[in-house]
């Protein structure tokens, strides 16, 4: 079986594409952006919309720089020529602000059609956008229109990029949405020529220096105050003959009073032999309104495409994020109360005690600087063992420093490498025992892990057993996030499994099988890159139960750096996803297989693939919270958040006997770890589209384990040590730590390299690629 399994993979060795992935980056990156900018158009557009009335009070302003010549002259100005106009004697222009409105405008314009009247329409570049077919009936019937800002802004306020960027903006929507460009603009909040204050004025020559006429008002109806009918007319009609130009509303709220004043002043008006017309025919203005060239054209129709789709991502990332929350909440309640249903069903035992021998294989490639440590820690178990040290080809020595040693129970075998698959095969084929326990050849054992692990076995349908795996080297804050991760994540989640039957991994560091179970479904398949996954999920696919025994310690090694991190989690979660796809038939059988398909992959997808892939743009909505809506409220939601994570994490760590002091870390690891193990998945999935074959990666191990001496002096917690320089280099990379967010492998792979620099990290040369999913 090994000869086989070795052509097999050196098969693969040689048709094995190493493909770098940049296309899926950029991707990434192109989407995170177009999103950010969505949300932030989305935000300046609705969020930095001033709603205050035209009309309101302001505070009086100096005009100690508005020239005599403007305070008293026409309500047309060109700023930059400090030129203004006059209405002909006994016109009257009607000018409408705010607009365009779905309700109001229609009534209005129906009240000019009826009575011949054409006006001016100044409006506001986001209602523009949100109606356009109301802004080009306004053209179509023969009204002009003009600027009234891009969200309606006191531009005497606003800077100077924002005054540009408002006027800019609103003269493409305009463009996109009708077809023609105009010079005429009303500034928001704007009254008569006395009333300009310096900054007012400020604004007037600005937009007067960027091509725009300036529309002020004589007569204001008071509208936006709604006073009635009969007070808007009255406040309409001109005391003399001098001509005028009249400020009304067709939106910002209910205008069923303008439109009711409007039918009584307009027959009222031509009776006393006013004229009605627009303010460029008012004040013979030549160009008033023209034709859009092409470039404006086009880019005032994506500009309101943009706004749109803009509003259209954020209605659904509002749902999305809703949905989210609400499925995360239910997943911590589910395994809180999995976790203590669990507590209280492993206090009942499986029956009669398991005491019978069991052998425990150490697949091993290169592991000189761990190889006694782990061996040793086996022996010293309280339960009867024979240890089956695999060497599989190592070039440093492993199998002579284990021969050495003369432990009794202890056997070597040694073969030509073929890949830790392969080298737990040839392990089970020469165990003598029915019950196997697999570990890395970097794990320490604690006295009684053996024993507990076991003992579910007294159940005839369980076939694999998961342990506990801890993480020594927790020191700092990468090896405290982690620990908080293995005792948070990834033990609460495997209770879950456990109680609902479809445990998808047994972690490579630590776990048990039947013997009949693993002959059943062919042995160890080496076509992922998670053989441990793949396994568990074949004998759950086999009717075999799978569970959890969090009794069964052992100790491992997690990265310390985030480099070596991101190697480990990223093959971990790549070769879930291989997993996933090899077993995806089990969604539609039935039985324990069933369970696992519908159960174990349906979970693993939704919170291990599907919500990750979402964390960007939860991140990126959570900063357009910050800046554009209520800040206190976004801090709260994440608070409370944080709060759940802090719980969930106090009763984990209660659970296991841990210390909570390491906890205070969280809150950090939102920041950074998380966001790391988000990037995983999403790199993860998108080799998986691609198509792509993901080599293995090594990864630095650092000699953090102690041997333990005999069972009565060995410590509870394996102490952290310095390796020797001799040993450092010598030191081969163990496959992996315990189990991972993606269902855990803690099968960390091999490469050879010669010459390679102190700490030498080994990966399987046979194990050089996989075959995608």
């Amino acid at each position: 079986m090994s000869k086989n399994r070795r052509r097999r993979s050196q098969g693969r060795h040689t048709s094995v594409r190493h493909v770098p992935l940049r296309t899926h980056w950029l991707l990434l990156t192109t989407l995170v952006l177009t999103l950010s900018a969505a949300l932030l158009l989305e935000g300046y557009t609705q969020h930095l919309f001033d709603e205050r009335p035209d009309g309101a009070p302001r505070r009086q302003a100096a005009a100690t720089s508005v020239p005599a010549a403007i305070a008293s002259g026409g309500p047309v100005i060109e700023g930059a020529a400090g030129r203004t106009a006059t209405p002909s004697p006994r016109t009257i222009a009607l000018t409408f602000d705010d607009g365009p409105d779905p309700v109001w405008t229609p009534k209005i314009l129906d009240v000019l059609r009826r009575n011949g009247v054409r006006a001016t329409f100044f409006t506001v570049g986001t209602r523009v956008a949100e109606n356009p077919d109301l802004a080009r009936r306004i053209v179509a019937e023969g009204h002009q229109i003009g600027l009234h800002g891009f969200t309606h802004t006191d531009l005497g306020t606003a800077s100077a990029w924002r005054r540009s960027l408002e006027l800019r903006e609103t003269r493409l929507v305009i463009a996109g949405a009708t077809g023609v460009t105009t010079p005429l603009l009303r500034p928001p909040y704007s009254a008569t020529n006395k009333a300009l204050g310096d900054a007012d004025w400020s604004a007037v020559v600005q937009a007067g220096q960027e091509g725009y006429l300036t529309v002020l008002t004589t007569l204001d109806s008071q509208d936006w105050r709604r006073p009635g009918a009969e007070a808007i007319a009255a406040a309409a009609t001109p005391a003399g003959s001098t001509g005028q130009i009249v400020l009304l509303h067709d939106a910002g709220g209910d205008r069923s009073q303008t439109v009711t004043a409007l039918e009584q002043l307009v027959p009222r008006l031509k009776a006393s032999g006013w004229t009605f017309a627009t303010v460029g025919d008012a004040v013979a203005l030549p160009t008033a309104v023209r034709s859009a060239g092409t470039a404006d054209r086009w880019q005032g129709m994506a500009l309101i495409a943009a706004l749109r789709t803009s509003g259209w991502i954020l209605d659904v990332l509002s749902w999305l994020l809703w949905a989210a929350g609400a499925i995360s909440l239910l997943r911590a309640i589910a395994v809180f109360v999995a976790a203590r249903r669990h507590v209280r069903m492993r206090r009942r035992p499986w029956g009669a005690p398991v005491t019978e021998p069991v052998s425990v294989i150490v697949p091993a490639y290169n592991e000189s600087a761990g190889i006694e440590a782990a061996v040793r820690s086996l022996l010293a178990s309280d339960h009867p063992v024979e240890v089956i040290v695999v060497d599989d080809g190592s070039t440093d020595g492993t199998a002579d420093i284990v021969e050495a040693l003369r432990l009794p129970g202890v056997r070597v075998i040694q073969q030509q490498n073929a890949g830790k698959p392969a080298a737990l095969n040839t392990g089970i084929a020469a165990a003598s025992c029915n019950l196997l326990v697999m570990v890395d050849g970097d794990t320490v054992f604690e006295p009684d892990a053996v024993r507990m692990l076991v003992q579910p076995f007294a159940h005839r349908r369980v076939g694999a057993v998961s342990g506990n795996a801890k993480v020594v080297n927790r020191g700092g804050l990468l090896g405290r996030w982690q620990h908080i991760e293995y005792v948070v994540g990834f033990n609460l989640d495997r209770r879950l499994f456990d109680l609902a039957e479809c445990m998808p991994t047994v972690p490579g560091a630590v776990g048990a099988f039947r013997r009949e179970a693993l002959l059943r479904v062919g042995g160890v398949s080496d076509a992922t890159l998670a053989e441990d996954t793949d396994l568990t999920m074949a004998l759950c696919r086999d009717g075999w139960r799978v569970v959890y025994e969090e009794r069964a310690k052992a100790w491992t090694e997690a990265p310390a750096s985030l480099g070596a991190l991101w190697k480990q989690r990223y093959r971990w979660c790549y070769g879930t996803l291989q997993a996933m796809w090899k077993h995806r038939g089990a969604l539609a059988q039935r039985g324990q297989a069933g369970k696992l398909g519908r159960r174990g992959l349906v979970y693993l997808l939704m919170f291990q693939v599907l919500l990750p892939l979402l964390a960007p743009v939860v991140d990126v909505f959570a900063v357009y919270g910050l800046v554009f809506l209520d800040p206190w409220r976004i801090v709260g939601l994440w608070t409370a958040f944080l709060l759940l994570q802090v719980l969930m994490g106090a009763y984990a760590f209660r659970l296991d006997g841990e210390h909570p002091g390491p906890l205070w870390s969280l809150p950090l690891q939102q920041f950074v770890h998380r966001q790391l193990m988000y990037l995983v998945v999403i790199q993860s999935v998108f080799t998986a589209v691609a198509g792509s074959r993901l080599r293995w990666q090594r990864m630095e191990r650092y000699g953090s384990l102690q041997v333990p001496v005999t069972p009565s002096d060995a410590p509870a917690e394996p102490q952290l040590v310095t390796a020797a320089p001799a040993a450092a280099e010598s030191r081969a990379e163990p496959w992996a730590g315990p189990a991972g967010p993606y269902g855990g492998h803690e099968t960390d792979p091999w490469a050879c390299h010669p010459a390679a620099p102190a700490p030498q990290n080994h990966i399987w040369p046979s194990e050089q690629g996989h075959p995608h999913p």
